[in-house]
């Protein structure tokens, strides 16, 4: 991995650390992982360790790389505080292919325990499932030189490896509950391949057309979830009856609520279960696609086609369960920023879910620190107090703030 000369990192620069004590109990769990044919006893770097570096690397914005987090394992602080000594670029290297990145997710989920819902929608009252964005986004990665050549045999994927992010977003406590990283290709790593993989119950999950598949819409039904989904703008249906629309579905820009059966005649297949088609007005315009991919994206004609099982949640609230799919795309913005994807650690899968599922860890510290949806303003801030920029006084004063009611913050001047 080619890298440009970090600046030396001294004692001085890392601060904030008293704040690890928690996460060493979190991760104590780790430290034998991957230890199974180390005999000897001579492992140096331990899983929990190496976790607790990357997460070092998320708070500290002066340690920007691989060899930035090397740098940093030889100070004194760091090895006193995260109980590691000093680790060097081929064992920090080595250790992605020994640490199984399964053994982060029961952390996940434990945590995930602890956080309570701090965003929920009055609204949405009567919808009894958690509702659950899901969407994949693309991260890129330049590989080792020395691997170039290999997977562009292999692969044909060029000078960049991309690796797609299948994420389930749960909007109440705004945190991930579930990322999921493959490398981007069809078959077994598909979306909806992956989602099908994913499914859980008590969910309503909202998605996008590119999930639209009616084996998928059956396996949510058949695991007790629901799920709200836009589908193209082609796509094929007969209309059984049309509801009656309230002043609240027009406020909402509905223009019909309809109960359809979904697919042609001689589709071999169809949704088992009663389907809805709400359909939204929307701006109308022409996909221009996502520069360098070679995308043409898709265009929109002014309509929004949603599909559901919810027969019986008015259509406003079908409106609403799609319009919050666009929270997903806000967080992959945060997510990516705090994930540094610009650099990734490590160009393996199982390296880059090491990482992923730490990142997923320091969201949800963060809103267990603040008790709100973690923020890119947030995250700055303790990066501040990480990095020595601002005192504990400062971070513990925006953290307060953060804890009033909206009317009763005062601008910071």
């Amino acid at each position: 991995m080619a890298e440009n000369a970090d600046k030396k990192i001294k004692d001085k620069d890392i601060v904030g650390l008293k704040y690890f004590d928690q996460l060493g109990e979190l991760l104590q769990q780790l430290h034998d992982v991957g230890c199974e044919r180390d005999r000897a006893g001579n492992r140096s770097l331990h899983m929990d360790q190496y976790c607790m570096l990357i997460l070092l690397y998320m708070f500290n914005p002066v340690v920007t790389s691989l060899r930035g987090l090397q740098q940093a394992s030889e100070l004194k602080k760091v090895q006193k505080k995260l109980g590691c000594a000093r680790a060097s670029l081929g064992s920090l290297s080595e250790s992605v292919a020994v640490f199984d990145s399964d053994r982060l997710k029961p952390i996940i989920e434990s945590l995930g325990e602890k956080l309570v819902p701090i965003a929920a929608d009055k609204r949405l009252k009567d919808v009894q499932h958690t509702l659950t964005l899901v969407d994949g986004s693309i991260v890129e990665a330049l590989p080792r030189i020395a691997m170039a050549s290999f997977r562009d045999a292999q692969s044909g994927s060029g000078k960049k490896m991309k690796w797609t992010l299948h994420t389930h977003f749960e909007v109440d406590r705004s945190v991930p509950t579930k990322i999921e990283v493959t490398p981007t290709a069809g078959g077994e790593h598909d979306e909806r391949a992956v989602m099908d993989r994913m499914i859980e119950s008590n969910r309503t999950y909202a998605m996008d057309r590119g999930y639209a598949k009616f084996d998928l819409f059956n396996r949510i039904v058949d695991a007790g979830s629901s799920y709200v989904c836009r589908i193209r703008d082609n796509s094929v249906f007969t209309v059984l009856e049309d509801k009656a629309l309230t002043d609240a579905d027009r406020a909402a820009r509905v223009i019909s609520d309809q109960v359809i059966t979904l697919g042609s005649s001689s589709a071999k297949e169809k949704p088992n279960h009663a389907v809805r088609l709400v359909m939204i007005k929307a701006k109308p315009h022409q996909s221009k696609g996502r520069p360098g991919t070679g995308s043409t994206g898709q265009n929109c004609d002014g309509f929004l086609r949603v599909v559901t099982n919810l027969m019986d949640v008015p259509a406003e609230i079908v409106a609403i369960l799609y319009h919050y799919r666009w929270s997903i795309e806000i967080f992959f913005r945060f997510f990516k920023h705090l994930l540094g994807c610009r650099h990734l650690l490590s160009h393996s899968q199982n390296g880059i879910e090491v990482q992923v599922y730490c990142a997923i860890i320091a969201c949800m510290l963060i809103s267990l620190w603040t008790g709100k949806k973690p923020t890119l303003r947030t995250h700055e801030m303790i990066c501040w107090y990480f990095c020595g920029m601002a005192d504990e006084e400062e971070l513990l004063a925006h953290l307060a703030r953060l804890k009033k009611p909206p009317e009763a913050r005062k601008p910071i001047i």
